[in-house]
């Protein structure tokens, strides 16, 4: 009975004296903070650096000065020159086209005849002026006399005169006869044959010079202010005015450019577009390869030169006209900046951020003020479009 008592009684006063040893020896929990990891982000340091503006622009290659080739005189086709082909080059003077003369040259001996008899007329007509005038002197000839004399005097040298006129102009027509090249170029069109008659006015062929090409360039009214134009100006650009542009094109399988000046604006704004034209101008003697008449080509034109600009990817853009920067303390702070172009993919800064400051460019989902962060410095650089040192 006792046994069954005690037994019993010492396990459980056992049991609950372990358990008190082992609450009163367990360890004690402490709360600690949680940490936050820092982001690991890419950032570039801001440079601020000189810039030439570029503008870009497309247009097609029209000539200089095109020519439509007319006859002064009409007659019938008798020779052409094998230039005178769609596409054929010739040379400043050169004969083109001649036209039947035998009628010009039969105008011409007539008019010389005409002009011999004149001339005739006119001495014997002033040496009876001058006998009638010495007789004059001595009162031996009348006053009637000495008027009809000179009235034949001054009919004569009308005469003279108009057959001098009637001569020169047949001389010009017999030349105008063959039609010769104006300038150094190309022919366009031509719509005339041996044997085909043609009449004075008629247009036989269009030539265009080959010496300069120009191109129409369509600019936007915001891109003029990082032009170097002359606001108000009228006509062609002083030399020292007119920017720079290199004209790009794919042209029989390899990429050519050519090296040419901004030379003048057109004074309209293009009512459908609202862009403002400018005409670019090339001279071929100066180029690798001349530059064809209608071919389609890039244009990169030479703007202002701007003083301490930041070039960043645009991506570096947040919430509008900020950007966020990483301080001294590896911490994100957003800035406000003022962009002065969207180019492409960069973005040109001028002003906001100083020399040294460290922009972050990796993109976040969310962006605290503040936020502590890990740079590291991106490998890639960021060029700026035309750096003048």
């Amino acid at each position: 009975m006792i046994k069954t008592l005690i037994v019993p009684g010492l396990v459980v006063v056992a049991s609950i004296f372990g358990a008190v040893t082992l609450m009163a020896t367990a360890p004690k929990l402490e709360p600690t903070a949680v940490e936050a990891i820092a982001t690991t982000v890419r950032v570039v340091a801001a440079d601020p650096q000189p810039i030439r503006l570029r503008v870009h622009s497309q247009g097609t290659v029209s000539p200089n000065t095109e020519s439509v080739l007319i006859p002064e005189v009409s007659g019938r086709v008798v020779w052409m020159s094998p230039s005178l082909v769609n596409g054929g080059y010739f040379e400043q003077g050169a004969e083109l086209l001649r036209l039947e003369a035998g009628d010009y040259r039969s105008a011409l001996d007539r008019s010389q005849a005409n002009l011999t008899r004149a001339k005739a007329e006119y001495e014997h007509a002033r040496f009876e002026y001058q006998r009638l005038k010495s007789l004059e002197e001595r009162k031996l000839t009348s006053r009637s006399q000495m008027e009809n004399s000179l009235r034949a005097y001054r009919v004569a040298e009308a005469s003279l005169n108009d057959a001098k006129a009637a001569f020169e102009q047949a001389s010009r027509d017999l030349t105008r006869t063959t039609l010769r090249a104006p300038f150094n170029g190309l022919v366009r069109s031509e719509s005339v044959d041996i044997g085909q008659f043609v009449s004075r006015g008629a247009s036989i062929a269009t030539l265009y010079a080959s010496d300069q090409a120009e191109v129409r360039l369509p600019i936007a009214d915001r891109q003029l202010a990082f032009l170097n134009l002359p606001v108000g100006h009228r006509g062609e650009l002083p030399l020292d005015e007119q920017p720079a542009v290199t004209l790009s094109a794919e042209y029989a399988g390899r990429k050519l450019t050519w090296h040419g000046r901004i030379v003048r604006t057109e004074a309209q704004i293009d009512t459908a577009t609202r862009m403002v034209h400018v005409i670019a101008r090339v001279t071929n003697e100066s180029q690798e390869a001349p530059l064809s008449v209608g071919l389609f080509v890039n244009a990169d034109i030479e703007g202002l030169l701007v003083e301490d600009i930041v070039v960043l990817p645009r991506t570096a853009l947040r919430n509008g006209n900020r950007v966020l920067v990483v301080d001294e303390e590896d911490r994100l702070r957003y800035r406000e900046i003022e962009p002065l172009r969207l180019y492409r993919d960069e973005v040109l800064i001028r002003a906001g951020l100083s020399a040294g400051d460290r922009v972050c460019l990796s993109p976040l989902q969310t962006a605290i003020d503040g936020m502590p962060v890990n740079p590291v410095i991106d490998g890639t650089t960021t060029e700026p479009t035309d750096p003048t040192s």
